[in-house]
């Protein structure tokens, strides 16, 4: 006999959650699994190695995208002289929020250990009409370790002729380097997204942003080479502490990605990218 709750209740729709745990180590001349943890939708696998001594890791969420009051926690560690690059299948997508949804919570930590190199190379976070996502990332370096991470983000399928016309995203970047915050980069749009990205203090009317940080002992060495790279593309890069910030805006995905590939060249020394990036 059923019970008085009504399957179809917002409050007892289900959301999905997933947890994703990998560290890795160095093993001699290579960079091994030590950990793997996977619970709920987020899934992680580990391709042929491209490079000697460089550990690939993808990531995969089995949900099929994010929905409002959806919960992913990720935690990425590499030990000791270790090498790893972190990939994802394909672009996430942050889908429509009803009003009575919770935000889509997104919480990522990497660390990375004395003499270790992390790469994190997701790819595009595209956001549709009405998403609401809450979105951390927290990056812990040793003195010596190197790291470069890159975050797009699409505010509406330009051949889909979409529009990102409302929302609400807190998207936060933390950068630190043996304690000590290097880069507090955080975004905050709320209400009508569409129309604040036409000011010219905010998008310029641009659809799409990449934010790219790249922090290692040659980060001072590669600014010009990364400028050249921009080409015409509205773009600009700094660096200070030991770490290169590069902004990137289009009008679309496919102009955008093609400049960060560029950058992304220069920064990891012309090593292919990732096969997932190329499907």
């Amino acid at each position: 006999m059923y019970d008085g709750a009504c399957l179809s209740e917002p409050t007892r729709l289900q959301r999905a959650v997933g947890e994703l745990r990998v560290t890795v180590k160095r093993f001699g001349s290579e960079t091994v699994l030590d950990e793997l943890r996977q619970v709920g939708c987020l899934k992680a696998r580990f391709p042929r190695c491209i490079v000697p001594g460089w550990k690939d890791v993808v990531m995969l969420n089995t949900g099929g995208g994010v929905a409002g009051g959806d919960r992913l926690d990720l935690s990425i560690g590499v030990g000791e002289g270790g090498q790893a690059t972190i990939a994802a299948q394909a672009a996430e997508r942050f889908y429509r929020a009803r009003t009575s949804d919770a935000p889509s919570r997104v919480r990522t930590r990497l660390t990375v250990a004395a003499g270790a190199a992390l790469e994190w190379l997701p790819q595009e976070t595209i956001l549709f009409d009405r998403c609401a996502l809450d979105r951390r990332l927290d990056v812990d370096l040793a003195p010596d370790a190197r790291f470069l991470g890159v975050e797009t983000v699409v505010f509406g399928r330009t051949a889909m002729g979409e529009r990102v016309q409302q929302g609400w995203l807190r998207d936060l970047i933390r950068v630190r380097r043996g304690g000590e915050l290097l880069l507090h980069d955080a975004i905050r749009l709320d209400g009508e997204i569409d129309a604040a990205l036409q000011r010219p203090a905010v998008g310029g009317g641009a659809r799409v942003v990449a934010t790219l940080a790249y922090a290692a002992p040659d980060a001072g060495d590669k600014l010009e080479a990364v400028r050249t790279a921009f080409g015409a593309a509205e773009a600009g890069a700094s660096v200070w502490n030991g770490m290169l910030i590069a902004r990137i805006l289009g009008a679309d995905s496919a102009s955008v990605r093609g400049t960060v590939v560029a950058v992304l060249a220069i920064l990891r020394d012309a090593r292919p990218l990732p096969r997932v990036w190329l499907c």
